[in-house]
């Protein structure tokens, strides 16, 4: 048996083991996910025209709540075989026997009395808003993880602040040999690349809530790590209601970043940059309070690229954000991001069980600026001969839980009709309309 699976199948059968009584203070949580996906038709330069690769995440979680004081720790264990020696696999899909979390948690305040909050520091993942520029990943191989501090606090009245200062970290190994080969490197954190920001929450305000931010990062070169010198700063507001059977729902975020970057990480590359640069977010849906519960949601994003001017950059950075939940599938696929793109969208979902959910969606994306690579796409045609629109997408998902909390199984699959910038740029694959799919088997204890 292959060392991963090895491993994998050794910590689920450890766990049962661990089972304790409901109100015992030690927990032990595990999971298994096995994915296969496919890619034809590539749309990054450089890269293979067909990728297929397997992966396997696995996590181990263990709490030990002693009431005021809560410890926790969490094992990933992400690895990939099968893809071409060119892939575009890389740390996103890869990061072998990794301790993201390693933390103590503070109960502060009194729940029952009101006002209340947790302090950890440590190890720690963490999703704040939208999830759009702080998230823990869901769909990703692998995880963003944070060492630092995080004060959550909520008043009286629901309302909640969320600050952090923590040290990003930066998973390794980067090179195209070591992700190969699923080599166990220890992920770097210091005070080179540090995080920091507050986040408010506002419920029942104008109907829904309103969640202020601000944050700040600070990235330097190190001795063996050659970066972009990012000095940045990010403002923003998001305002929302959640989705429920027969209302309507919204979600809109807007954001600005400013500071100070350099173009390339080169070492003869010592111009610091002006930043400017912006992210715009809406959606308004409908749930129908009929069987399956369907929703219609048309969704509105955009971000903004760099022009090239001197002395000035304007490619927005979205930090540590997610993808999937908006823009379709990353792993082998993942064209899209929030970065110089203009992207309507539509989407139907259902629920038909609690055990089953299904969505079709459709998006079409423009670059903001012709001068900058394509959103998440590598493509690029500074002379604008091309046009802005990048193409069109159409996909698709179904999730079921096989046994309820145990065994999942969620399947799905996009089609990326490229047009004139994807198809026409002067470093665009001539590959054809691009078509991905995948399948995920979940095991959970």
């Amino acid at each position: 048996m292959p060392k991963p699976f090895a491993f994998a199948g050794l910590t689920l059968c450890l766990v049962p083991t661990a089972a304790l009584a409901d109100d015992a203070p030690l927990s032990i949580a595990a999971s298994a996910r096995l994915r296969v996906e496919s890619v034809d038709g590539q749309f990054r330069p450089g890269a293979p025209a067909n990728d297929t690769m397997v992966s396997l995440k696995t996590t181990v979680e263990a709490q030990y709540d002693t009431g005021p004081v809560q410890f926790g720790a969490e094992l990933w264990d992400a690895r990939a075989w099968g893809q071409d020696v060119r892939s575009s696999a890389g740390t996103g899909e890869v990061n072998a026997i990794e301790l993201v979390q390693a933390h103590v948690k503070v109960v502060l305040g009194d729940k029952a009395a009101g006002s209340h909050g947790t302090l950890t520091a440590g190890r720690f993942t963490l999703d704040l808003g939208g999830r759009r520029l702080v998230s823990r990943q869901r769909f990703r191989n692998t995880t963003n993880a944070f060492t630092g501090a995080h004060l959550a606090w909520t008043a009286r009245g629901g309302q909640k602040i969320d600050v952090i200062w923590a040290m990003p970290h930066i998973r390794l190994p980067e090179d195209a040999a070591g992700v190969r080969a699923d080599r166990v490197v220890w992920d770097q954190e210091s005070t080179d690349l540090m995080f920091f920001g507050a986040q408010g929450t506002l419920p029942h305000v104008l109907g829904g809530v309103i969640q202020p931010y601000g944050y700040g990062l600070i990235e330097r070169d190190s001795p063996d790590r050659l970066t972009r010198n990012r000095r940045l700063g990010t403002v923003g507001a998001r305002a929302f209601r959640a989705a429920s059977a027969g209302k309507w729902d919204h979600d809109v975020e807007v954001a600005y970043q400013f500071g100070k970057v350099r173009r390339s990480t080169a070492v003869t590359d010592i111009a610091d940059l002006d930043v400017s640069a912006w992210l715009v977010h809406a959606e308004v849906g409908h749930t129908f309070a009929t069987g399956w519960h369907p929703r219609l949601v048309a969704m509105f994003d955009a971000a903004s690229g760099d022009g090239g001017k001197f002395g000035k950059f304007g490619r927005f950075d979205s930090l540590y954000g997610a993808r999937r939940f908006e823009f379709g599938p990353n792993g082998l696929y993942g064209p899209f991001s929030r970065a110089n793109m203009i992207a309507p969208s539509a989407r139907f979902e259902v629920t038909p069980s609690k055990r089953t959910d299904a969505f079709v969606g459709w998006r079409s994306a423009w670059a903001q600026n012709t001068r900058d690579s394509f959103a998440a796409t590598g493509v690029r045609d500074a002379g604008g001969a091309s046009g802005r629109l990048a193409g069109h997408q159409i996909e698709a998902r179904v999730r079921h839980w096989i046994v309820p909390g145990l065994l999942q199984v969620d399947a799905g699959a996009a089609t990326l009709l490229k047009r004139g910038l994807l198809r026409d740029a002067p470093n665009a694959p001539d590959t054809g309309n691009a078509h991905y799919g995948y399948v995920d088997v979940l095991l959970a204890l």
